[in-house]
């Protein structure tokens, strides 16, 4: 069941997060919607620009419209990640996805709520939910690069005066999460004070975490007795921390590098183990059993496992 992101938050909002998880071929695909089914939780599929540029656009489109035929008890939302204006108005007019992020948050204020007021007025003409971003994560998110001294935590104010004047149905905020493998150093972690300041100026309102992969240690590890040559001391979100940040208004989580290390890892050991195979489909079998055991993972992490069929009476109720 396709549905919107609007629909899911309003159900989540203080209860529970709902990943949101970049694909970029078939396995992850399938791999995803399975782990929806088996976690018995809503999903949020992202599209990322260069998904669309690597797989094709109507290649990709057409891989979820196929896994929602094989996996038909998934509830979920398609949205595009980190979408330019050009982006953002091609998906809004294909009727394709349910949500669009527009990624203006690198431009002066000023500049981020005019391209982002413009994005809405063309969204929310067709139904198209809207995500914006104010503040700016450190590290790398498809072309865009941040240094991490360049990253900037949200503005409470300001974001409360950016909803307002753009009209956006959600806000991914800065509060110390980072693009890419190459996390933190230290003992960096969310700034949950932060995001309780933003919360308090826009009470009610959904807010979403960007960055929020962990890169988990052990993959780190398999991939590098594989023969990678990952940084060890890569670091992300402390998975315990979802929970923290949920009742402060978190309703999305965005998840795309701990997909990536899944993928890394399950191929490098294959290919390890099995110098030998030619098979593509062999360690792709391998890969969407992974991704499904990785996502239903994180839906528990996020608080949403098992939460499907009353995310489905809800849905259908308001019909």
């Amino acid at each position: 069941m396709l549905v919107t992101t609007s629909e899911l938050f309003k159900l989540a909002y203080g209860r529970y997060a709902i990943g949101a998880y970049n694909i970029n071929n078939m396995e992850q695909a399938r791999g995803l919607f399975r782990g929806g089914v088996e976690a018995r939780a809503p999903l949020i599929v992202q599209v990322s620009k260069g998904a669309r540029a690597y797989a094709g656009v109507k290649m990709i489109e057409a891989m979820i419209r196929a896994a929602e035929e094989m996996y038909p008890e998934a509830i979920f939302a398609v949205h595009i990640d980190h979408g330019d204006e050009e982006t953002c108005y091609d998906a809004i007019d294909s009727g394709f996805y349910s949500s669009v992020m527009i990624d203006a948050s690198h431009e002066p204020l000023e500049a981020n709520v005019a391209i982002t007021k413009r994005v809405v007025e063309r969204a929310h003409a067709k139904g198209v939910n809207v995500e914006a971003e104010l503040g700016m994560l450190g590290g790398v998110e498809e072309d865009i690069q941040v240094d991490e001294k360049h990253a900037l935590l949200t503005d409470p104010d300001e974001a409360a005066e950016f909803v307002r004047l753009t009209g956006c149905d959600s806000l991914a905020v800065a509060i110390g999460t980072s693009h890419g493998a190459y996390k933190f150093t230290g003992r960096q972690s969310l700034h949950l004070e932060r995001l309780a300041e933003i919360q308090q100026r826009l009470p009610g309102f959904p807010l979403v975490m960007h960055g929020s992969s962990s890169v988990p240690r052990e993959e780190v590890e398999r991939i590098n007795a594989a023969g990678g040559a990952i940084d060890p001391s890569a670091r992300g979100v402390d998975v315990d921390e979802f929970a923290k940040a949920v009742p402060l208004g978190v309703v999305k989580v965005n998840i795309d590098t701990d997909g990536r290390l899944v993928w890394t890892r399950v191929h490098r050991e294959h290919f390890r183990d099995h110098p030998e195979n030619f098979d593509l489909r062999k360690p792709g079998k391998i890969m969407m059993a992974e991704y499904a055991r990785f996502i239903v993972h994180k839906c528990e992490k996020l608080g949403c496992a098992g939460r499907l069929e009353q995310v489905r009476a809800a849905l259908t109720a308001d019909l």
